[in-house]
């Protein structure tokens, strides 16, 4: 009766290691078939293609969008749609012979640019004649992951309600991990609803063991070649060192602790990939061996094994979720949605050299940068007449940047336990803590802006509204500007300031006497790899003020009278087709 008893509890519990690894197996599967979708939306039938054409323009734009229209590009690699707000010139404005593109910088979205009437880049540039474009990358503002093109109009309205819902919702990163728990459990009901009725017979609990083993196996195989690179050092270890405290007070522990090991040595050698994938794939059927053994045994160590297994994996899932909605990096905006955004615009601005002006705030000049030295790596010509960058740089390690502090948070060992950042939550929660008694964080105000240079109902919209989450994946790429040599690329091999000197665009390099993020030190170690001829270099702020922190090149009070005039007239100079 009592081993009875324990095959049923047995055979529940391995019914759900299946479903919770089943589903494991889905979500990594997706992304391994990545690259095939890629290649289906590129040989697309041309109706697909009229059918996005006819969804490019959104005919009735949210209200937060201040834009005069709103747009959407389509990637071939994935279902995001990339927001672009577009800014007409009014008729008596100078005629200009190029579109301007406006990059932002890290978690932020368009707002910072639009203000409002009084405190807007984007408009004064249009007035002065520009056919201005803000773009939004993915996993900002609103952007959207919508696989139908009919439904963006509807996912665009979703989008900003929430943002001007940005204040009070107080989305977290905990809340988001619930909110794929939830539907995680729904498909694991699902799954549990399916399970067969079979008599409680060792030998039926055996062959549910069997199917286990083979689901265990094709899920170690999908995370070697989800993890390739560096991820692999962090996921598949993770996962093993998780599954080895759910076994401390069982026998297995020691033989799972040497197969860990041998897994961690492995993934420190740079032999063949397939060679490793395959000695990888070897020591997962060990696991599953031992615990199958441990399973047969029906010991009383190992009598809530699959409960501890279950939950185990169940955990890892939607982390491993999380990760997957945010996989991105810098330079899957530099390869894909930048790209994306000026074919786009120059299609419908038709450019006579085919080229666009570009202004990139922090990490929108650092995307700008890094374009110019991988076009000129690579021979290419990058499409751009002259480019202005504030408060941005491709190495931070000369500069007491407080960006600094953020580098633990890309620890590759914490990647697992907090792959993404909610930086407009921390942000929006924190402001009260800076504009009021006590001020216990009054600090952080002077990391946004220099005081007195922006009206407090501006300074609190930009807070509550303009930021955004940062992918773990994203931050843990762009710290390697605090590294020797600077940013690099996601295989550690290219770094962008090697090649900026093969460049020919010209370059404007604004920076802030008070900017504690990009200081102006950092900003000029980039700019002295710019060929002299090429590039034009100011620091705002006086010894006596007025002064100007990282957004006051934007959208401070003295920016629309000190230095857009000064952009202006840059980009004036280089507005020609010959």
């Amino acid at each position: 009766m009592v081993l009875l008893i324990q095959s049923n509890i047995a055979r529940r519990s391995a019914i759900q290691i299946a479903s919770a690894l089943r589903q494991f197996h889905r979500t990594i599967d997706l992304v391994c078939c990545e690259g095939v979708r890629a290649r289906v939306r590129f040989l697309s039938t041309i109706d697909d293609a009229a059918e996005k054409q006819s969804h490019e323009k959104v005919s009735n734009k949210p209200s937060i969008c201040t834009a005069d229209e709103l747009h959407y590009v389509s990637l071939s690699t994935c279902d995001w749609r990339l927001a672009l707000w577009r800014y007409l010139p009014p008729p008596q404005a100078p005629r200009r012979n190029h579109p301007l593109l406006l990059l932002s910088g890290i978690g932020t979205n368009a707002i910072g640019y639009d203000l409002s009437p009084q405190s807007s880049f984007a408009r004064y540039m249009c007035n002065q004649g520009f056919d201005t474009w803000i773009l939004e990358v993915r996993g900002t503002g609103l952007s959207v992951r919508e696989p139908d093109p009919k439904n963006i109009e509807k996912s665009a309205h979703t989008a900003s309600n929430e943002m001007e819902n940005a204040n009070d919702r107080g989305l977290s990163a905990a809340q988001q991990s619930t909110k794929v728990q939830g539907a995680s459990e729904k498909d694991h009901a699902a799954l549990v609803h399916e399970e067969p009725t079979v008599v409680s017979t060792i030998w039926n609990e055996s062959r549910l063991v069997t199917k286990l083993t083979e689901t265990f196996i094709r899920l170690s195989e999908r995370v070697s070649g989800f993890v390739s690179g560096h991820w692999s050092k962090i996921v598949f270890p993770k996962l093993v060192r998780r599954i080895l405290k759910r076994l401390e007070d069982s026998f297995p522990y020691k033989r799972v602790n040497r197969i860990r090991k041998k897994l961690l040595s492995l993934l420190e050698m740079k032999e063949n990939s397939a060679v490793i994938d395959s000695q990888v794939g070897a020591l997962s059927k060990k696991l599953v061996n031992i615990f199958e053994e441990g399973h047969r045994s029906v010991s009383s160590p190992l009598f809530d094994l699959q409960q501890r297994l279950t939950t185990t994996v169940g955990d890892f899932q939607e982390q491993l979720d999380l990760i997957l909605k945010y996989d991105w990096d810098f330079d899957t905006y530099l390869e894909e949605d930048v790209p994306a955004a000026m074919e786009y615009i120059k299609a419908q601005t038709r450019p006579k050299d085919g080229k666009l002006l570009a202004i990139g705030h922090s990490m929108g000049g650092i995307l700008l940068y890094a374009r110019l030295s991988r076009c000129g790596l690579e021979g290419r010509k990058p499409g751009l007449a002259a480019i202005v960058t504030l408060a941005s740089s491709l190495d931070y390690t000369s500069s007491k940047s407080a960006l600094k502090l953020l580098v633990p948070l890309a620890d590759p060992a914490q990647v697992l336990n907090v792959p993404v950042i909610p930086l407009g939550t921390l942000v929006a929660a924190a402001y009260p803590l800076t504009s009021r008694a006590p001020y216990a964080l009054a600090w952080l105000n002077e990391m946004i802006s220099a005081t007195d240079m922006m009206h407090p109902d501006q300074m609190k919209k930009l807070v509550g509204s303009s930021f955004c989450n940062i992918p773990a994946k994203l931050l843990l790429q762009m710290t390697t500007a605090f590294q020797e040599r600077g940013l690099r690329d996601r295989s550690g091999k290219i770094f962008y300031k090697d090649h900026l000197h093969k460049s020919r665009v010209p370059v404007l390099a604004l920076a802030g006497d008070l900017d504690q993020i990009c200081p102006p030190e950092a900003v000029y170690e980039t700019v002295k790899l710019i060929p002299e001829n090429l590039v034009k270099y100011k620091v705002f702020g006086d010894a006596d003020g007025p002064h100007y922190a990282h957004y006051d090149l934007v959208c401070g009070r003295m920016a629309a009278e000190r230095l857009y005039p000064r952009i202006v007239k840059f980009l004036s100079r280089y507005d020609r087709t010959s």
